[in-house]
């Protein structure tokens, strides 16, 4: 007669092949999920360098000497690392006075798109009035029409007003409003619950007010979007500033990025130099505030 202790390791034996089959299939979906981490991870890898390839290039081209650059088959790599290329370009142009300009408007502009785009937002969102969905409406209906179309009747406008050769086309405009900037702090507007702004008002708290300490603080990721979106744009503008801009001393870096284009010839190793110096405030801003960038853009999140 079997052992007691034999009975029952016997009758547990069928639980002990569960598990360990179990335990077979989990150990077996774990390494499957692993080998799509390695899979998804290499692929990522193999696009971030295919995309960052050609920051790479310019990197390299900058550091190179104009018979390098010139030379075939070109070099993946410089061979002497020609770091002086970055100080004389800054001394072949007034780069100091392009900077101080380009600065300046920059700066104008994310103001006047911050507090103009939240302020009208708040009254699509909060202040009733009639036929606010129809300007509404009218608003995003502005976003169809390609920015080419007003470009010569906003010339012409500005020409008529005496603002060519002066910062004033490039700045002014941002402090009426963009159609989809609106949009986007309207949605953020939106979530605030209505029972805080009604609270507010039975304080005797004005609209202004409202929008003031009560509608700003609550949006700071779309305004963080708005405030990139906008530094972006302004930091990165030719078309304006070539079309209203004749004074050399007024120029942007985008324009004077310009100055090596020569021509009949580029010295093509400080065009890249320079070209990369511009670049850089743009990566280390959404560098800094991918946080706020992220957030803003989902709309979902509701600010916060």
């Amino acid at each position: 007669m079997d052992k007691p202790e034999e009975k029952t390791a016997y009758l547990d034996e069928p639980e002990k092949l569960q598990t360990i089959s179990k335990t077979g299939f989990f150990q077996h979906r774990g390494n499957r999920n692993n080998m799509w981490r390695v899979f998804n991870f290499v692929l990522l890898a193999a696009g971030s360098l295919l995309i960052l390839s050609p920051l790479w290039w310019m990197f390299a081209t900058s550091l190179k000497t104009m018979a390098e650059v010139m030379s075939y088959p070109p070099s993946f790599f410089p061979e002497s690392w020609e770091w002086g290329n970055y100080i004389r370009t800054w001394q072949v142009a007034p780069f100091t006075t392009y900077t101080i300009n380009t600065l300046t408007i920059t700066t104008l502009v994310v103001i006047g798109s911050v507090l103009a785009n939240s302020f009208i937002a708040y009254g699509f969102a909060k202040i009733p009035f009639r036929g606010k969905n129809v300007w509404f409406a009218i608003v995003l209906s502005t976003m169809m029409i390609p920015g080419f179309v007003t470009l010569i009747p906003q010339y012409v406008l500005f020409s008529k007003l005496g603002w060519v050769n002066t910062y004033y086309p490039l700045i002014v405009p941002h402090f009426f409003g963009s159609a989809f900037y609106i949009f986007l702090l309207r949605q953020f507007y939106m979530t605030i619950p209505t029972e805080l702004i009604e609270a507010a008002k039975m304080e005797g708290a004005s609209h202004f007010y409202i929008w003031w300490k009560i509608g700003l603080p609550l949006t700071k990721p779309a305004l963080a979007t708005v405030a990139i979106f906008s530094f972006n744009g302004a930091w990165n503008d030719f078309l304006g500033p070539l079309l209203y801009l004749n004074d050399e001393n007024l120029y942007t870096l985008q324009l004077g990025l310009a100055v090596f284009k020569g021509q009949l010839d580029t010295q093509w190793n400080y065009l890249m130099a320079g070209s990369l110096l511009v670049l850089l405030p743009v990566i280390l801003l959404f560098f800094f505030f991918q946080k706020y960038f992220i957030q803003g853009i989902n709309l979902q999140s509701g600010g916060k």
